[in-house]
């Protein structure tokens, strides 16, 4: 039997590596002459880089970057195999994972830091990025990243506006004559599963401030200042970004791309299974075994259980997902090639007993699944 075991991690427990390590160990407590594919993924948040270094033989190299609240931070950005392409995850520098839950702050955390990784990869040569947008623990519309690269955004009397999504309404001009002149000749692939628009209730703000430390004060600010700097984009660009899809992405991080960059947004799954030949994987395979932390309503928007079951419904092979803990809204999955969800959580606990014991759940949980599967062979 050949069993292909494509997933992304359990946010807060297992990465997306040891989750797929961890799996196949469960199956082959049964079948320990299975025929095991492990193939780790991300959908352009947490694990995207690592999955595509790896599928491609690449290399990650570390860089010390500005944190969303302007301290030092060491950051990383990958290579991929073909020594031409450069990934970066802006949560690597720009993530909530950065950022301690007491000092949230999406009135104040920049992207400035992701601006710093592309601005190294370009000082190293690359003009083909993909940029991974999950994660971000700002709402400052990108304008830390095209500060980095040198844009200047400066209020009604010449001066700097400073950094993050608190100060976007006081931007009165944008100066663009120190834009990295390298950016016009390079390619960015976009990588992500967001369509929301740039501002309104299911913009940037509304949607996404809250999980950032956003009050509903807060919340209202940020939209307006958002607003505002998507006006001032459209006078110097033309083009309209406050309703456009994706441009939302990563606090607004979207649509500056969509606006200043040579680019293309992409599902973050698609690029990433396109990298790992997930196609050429399925050839003769028996299952596919996928997962992630939460599955639930938003994940038929583009996330990694959703794209790796649509490729294998693509061949003919059916799905399974594994998941730490499964909400309502997943019976669409099922008109997607998924055959069956489970819980790895095997009695009542804690999130953080859940947590805690993840890998041994999740190994048990798989083991289970296969068990049942292929009763008919034990």
């Amino acid at each position: 039997m050949k069993i292909i075991i494509a997933t992304d991690s359990f946010k807060g427990s297992i990465k997306a590596t040891e989750a797929a390590q961890v799996i196949d160990k469960g199956v082959k407590r049964t079948f320990p002459n299975a025929e095991t594919v492990l193939l780790p993924i991300g959908d352009g948040g947490e694990g995207t880089m690592e999955a595509l270094v790896l599928a491609t033989g690449g290399e990650v190299k570390q860089v010390k970057v500005t944190s969303p609240l302007l301290h030092e931070v060491e950051a990383e950005y990958g290579v991929l195999g073909d020594g031409k392409t450069c990934v970066i995850e802006l949560a690597s520098a720009s993530g909530l994972d950065l950022v301690a839950e007491s000092q949230l702050a999406p009135l104040n955390t920049t992207t400035y830091g992701t601006g710093e990784l592309i601005k190294q990869g370009l000082d190293d040569g690359f003009s083909t990025f993909i940029i991974g947008l999950g994660g971000s623990a700002t709402n400052d519309g990108g304008v830390g990243i095209l500060q980095a690269l040198g844009m200047k955004f400066l209020d009604s009397e010449g001066n700097d506006i400073g950094y993050g999504g608190g100060v976007l309404g006081k931007v009165h001009s944008i100066n663009t004559e120190n834009f990295d002149k390298r950016i016009k000749d390079s390619h960015f692939i976009i990588a992500s599963d967001v369509q929301n628009p740039l501002i309104g209730r299911d913009g940037a703000s509304y949607i996404f401030g809250p999980q950032k430390g956003a009050t509903l004060k807060e919340v209202e600010i940020l939209d307006k200042n958002i607003e505002h700097w998507a006006d001032v984009v459209y006078n110097v660009t033309n083009v309209k970004l406050h309703h456009k899809p994706g441009s939302g992405a990563a606090g607004g991080t979207g649509g500056a791309f969509q606006a200043f960059f040579p680019m293309e947004m992409k599902r973050g799954i698609d690029v990433v299974l396109d990298y790992i030949q997930l196609d050429k994987e399925l050839v003769n395979a028996d299952l596919v075994i996928t997962g992630e932390g939460r599955v639930d309503s938003q994940t038929i928007y583009g996330k990694t259980p959703l794209g790796v079951a649509q490729k294998a419904k693509e061949k003919g092979v059916p799905t399974v997902i594994l998941a730490g803990s499964v909400g309502p809204g997943t019976e669409e999955l099922y008109n997607h090639g998924v055959t069956s969800i489970h819980s790895i959580v095997n009695s009542p606990m804690t999130l953080e007993e859940a947590m805690k014991n993840a890998k041994h759940l999740l190994e048990s949980c798989s083991e289970q699944v296969v068990r049942s599967y292929f009763h008919e062979e034990i």
